[in-house]
């Protein structure tokens, strides 16, 4: 029977169906902050269907605390019958964590961190691609979460510059021709999609120096929605998982539930 994941950002909620690691489905919505746990539940009923009937377990991790509350209040009043395990500080990972104030990591973080190590081991870095942040998670050699980085994700940077830049205007986000770009538009995209790729390489680089290790016993893994726009122009993967997130949460399920 398949477990029901959410993995809750500031942009997007990633949705998925997950049994013994395989994703059988996937969704992914917008997340607004003003839905009320009754809405969610009709949401959730309406993506899934008959397959809401199947799952056996919900796990969820979220960024956003204003949803996170109304999930806490969905879940036993839609569906009481069905284990859940909300990750926040306190519920076991698995994975210890190294940071000056391990309450304040983000707990999707934590989760691509978890699901690293056990998936790939130490060390390893996870670079998430997400619309409002791209994040930087590192795992040491002996499977513990060390920190990481938090720079601006694609989407708000760009339109950031659409907003704030007076000649300038929102274009689409996509792979530009060339890295020399010959008018605006794509002058924007250039500085968005290689301009993070080197910004990528930049950091992982200077992580791996900080670690101690030699490049190539590093794995290095994208993940995120946005990833497929960035991946090929670094020469720092070693793996692409774009499940990684909804993996983790299945991990704390286990443990947990």
């Amino acid at each position: 029977m398949p477990l029901l994941a959410a993995d809750i950002g500031n942009s997007h909620t990633v949705l998925g169906l997950l049994d013994d690691g395989e994703v059988s489905a996937d969704w992914r919505i917008s997340t607004d902050d003003r839905r009320s746990a009754d809405e969610w539940a009709v949401l959730l009923r309406g993506l899934l269907g008959d397959l809401i009937d199947e799952v056996d377990g919900i796990a969820v991790c979220s960024t956003v605390p204003a949803v996170l509350h109304e999930w806490r209040e969905m879940l036993p009043r839609h569906f009481p019958d069905v284990p859940a395990v909300v990750v926040e500080p306190g519920v076991r990972t698995g994975i210890p964590v190294q940071t000056d104030n391990p309450r304040e990591v983000g707990t999707d973080r934590i989760i691509n961190a978890l699901a690293a190590a056990t998936e790939y081991g130490g060390p390893a870095i996870v670079v998430d691609f997400g619309g409002t942040a791209t994040t930087f998670d590192v795992v040491n050699g002996q499977g513990q979460y060390v920190g990481g980085a938090i720079a601006p994700g694609l989407e708000i940077s760009l339109e950031a510059l659409g907003r704030r830049g007076a000649q300038l205007r929102k274009v689409e986000l996509a792979r530009p021709r060339t890295v020399i770009a010959k008018n605006t538009v794509e002058a924007l995209q250039s500085g968005m999609v290689f301009g993070v790729a080197a910004q990528v390489e930049g950091l992982v680089a200077r992580m791996i120096g900080e670690l101690g290790a030699a490049p190539d016993d590093v794995s290095v893994i994208a993940t995120g929605y946005l990833a497929p726009l960035v991946v090929e122009e670094c020469g720092c993967f070693t793996d692409s998982s774009p499940w990684l997130t909804l993996r983790g949460l299945e991990l704390v399920f286990a443990r947990n539930a």
